[in-house]
This record gives structure tokens, C-alpha cells and sequence, in this order.
């Protein structure tokens, strides 16, 4: 009986027991997953190791270009102030020929005002400060040329203002309309030397010798270049803001309708064409289309 029951608990031991073939699988499977882990740390880390300069390579590149990029915008900033120094520069090469071209129409010293060489300066030494920063500079840069442009328009005005008082003072009628003579007959009432009756005389007279020159007072445009039965061949000379000077009783005329003459030309050749009793040159001053006394022209 015993050894049934031993026999039976024996066969229910092995019955609990695991085939051999399984034991062998599992240690299989287990010695597998042990290879297999060893073999994806193992790559793993040679990935790492392999991939590790190709990480710093692509970082190094990254930071390269974020420098070239800062380089490019830094060039960028350079080549832009410079062009903005070099239009300041050319404001300043103008304004010096503008200044020099003023000091010498308005008759300045050119030791007073040598724009040739930059204006004598000083002072006592300053004490430590701060470096001007880039967004400083560009400011300063800014109210630098606003003010070269404000003095710009100023100069030009004044050139302007100059030009129009020298060109007054060309036009505005002045001096004695020949080169040699004497005045023979004033402005105003007077015995008409022809008929002997009192009348107004419109100008003045200047006798002289046939032959000699007539010429302009004033700059100023022909306006009429012909003969006219009172006044013989004569010159009308409009010089603006109002004036017209003319000369009367020329033998003949040197100039046409139209043309531009200067102070001190020759317009006519004096004679006695007319009414007239002899060589001399009727001057006239008119003001909006009425003579007034020459007198106070002739000298200026």
C-alpha cells in the first residue's frame, strides 16, 4: 500500500515538474534577450559615439551662420552710414563753395570768412565720458543733416536776396549816357530852342560831337530801336521795375529790338536827327510811363 501511494505522489511530482525541452526554450529566449540587449546598448552607443561629431558639426555650422548673418547686418549698417557720411560731406563741399561764392559777391574778406579751412576752435580738456553708442551716432547723424539742409535753404536764400540787389542795382539807371560832353539843356519848363516857346522839356541834353557814342545807364532790353519824327533815330531801354531810359537824335543805331545790353554799351552813335539844332543826345528817364528828372540818376 505504501508503495502505491509513493509510486502515486512520485507520478503527481513529475506530473508538477517542467518538460526539459521547455527549461531549454526559456534559457533560449533568456540567453537571447540578454545577446540582444547587449547588442542594442552596444550599438546605441557606438551611434552615440559615431553621431556625436556630426551633432557638434551641425552646431558649429548653426553658430557660423548666425555669425555671418550678424557680419552681413553689421556691413549692411557700415555701408549705410557711410553713404549717409558721404551726402553729408557733399553738403558741406556745397555750402563751402556756396559761402565762398557769397563772401565774394557781397565783397567779405576772405580772411574773415575762408571757407577753405575749417573755423579755429578749443577749449579745456573734458573729463572722461562715454563712448557715443551706434543708436546715438545715427541720431546725432540725423540732426547733422537736417541742420546742413536748413543751412542750405538759408544760404540759397540769401544768394538769392544778393542776386536780386545786384541785379537792381544793374538795371536801376545810373550814370551818363555818353562818355565825354557837357549838360546843355535841363529837366522841366524851358524856351523850346526851335520854336521859342515855352514848353516842358521831358529830359535833359547832352551836346557833344558827331560821331561820338551813346551808351547805357542800366542792363536792361531793347524795346524799341528806330526813328521817330520828333525824336529822330532813338533807343528805348526797359530795364524793370518800371524804368525805361531813351536816347534821342542819333545820327544812327547800334542795336535792335529785342536785345539784351549791359550797363556801359554802346547803343547809338550821337548825331542830330529830328528836332534838333545840333549834335547832342536827348536823355530821358521815365518811372511806369512817367519822365521824372534824370538829374537825380546821372550820379547815381
Amino acid at each position: 500500500m505504501k508503495f502505491v501511494v509513493l509510486r502515486q505522489r512520485a507520478a503527481e511530482v513529475r506530473s508538477l515538474d517542467l518538460p526539459g525541452s521547455w527549461v531549454l526554450s526559456i534559457g533560449a529566449v533568456l540567453l537571447l534577450a540578454v545577446i540582444s540587449l547587449s547588442f542594442w546598448v552596444g550599438f546605441s552607443v557606438g551611434d552615440r559615439a559615431s553621431s556625436g561629431p556630426s551633432l557638434l558639426a551641425r552646431l558649429t555650422s548653426s553658430e557660423q551662420r548666425e555669425i555671418d548673418e550678424l557680419r552681413a547686418r553689421l556691413q549692411e549698417r557700415i555701408d549705410a552710414m557711410s553713404a549717409r557720411v558721404g551726402q553729408l560731406n557733399a553738403h558741406v563741399i556745397r555750402l563751402d563753395a556756396l559761402g565762398k561764392r557769397l563772401a565774394e559777391m557781397a565783397n567779405v574778406d576772405s580772411r574773415e570768412f575762408d571757407f577753405s579751412m575749417a573755423p579755429s576752435a578749443g577749449g579745456p580738456e573734458p573729463s572722461a565720458g562715454v563712448a557715443v553708442q551706434a543708436p546715438e551716432l545715427s541720431a546725432m547723424i540725423d540732426h547733422f543733416e537736417s541742420q546742413l539742409v536748413q543751412r542750405d535753404a538759408q544760404l540759397n536764400v540769401l544768394e538769392q536776396i544778393i542776386l536780386q540787389r545786384e541785379l537792381r542795382k544793374q538795371i536801376l539807371p545810373e550814370g551818363r549816357p555818353v562818355e565825354r560832353g557837357f549838360l546843355s539843356s535841363g529837366f522841366g519848363n524851358r524856351q523850346d530852342p526851335v520854336s521859342g516857346e515855352f514848353s516842358f522839356h521831358r529830359g535833359v541834353d547832352f551836346a557833344g560831337n558827331a560821331g561820338d557814342s551813346v551808351i547805357a545807364v542800366g542792363a536792361g532790353v531793347v524795346t524799341f530801336a528806330g526813328y521817330r519824327p520828333d525824336y529822330g533815330y532813338v533807343v528805348d531801354v526797359t530795364h524793370g521795375d518800371g524804368y525805361v531810359t531813351r536816347y534821342a537824335h542819333n545820327s544812327r543805331v547800334l542795336v535792335r529790338q529785342g536785345e539784351t545790353v549791359s550797363r556801359g554799351e554802346r547803343l547809338a552813335i550821337m548825331g542830330s536827327t529830328g528836332r534838333s539844332t545840333g549834335p547832342h543826345v536827348h536823355f530821358e528817364v521815365l518811372r511806369n510811363g512817367t519822365p521824372v528828372n534824370p538829374l537825380s540818376y546821372l550820379e547815381g
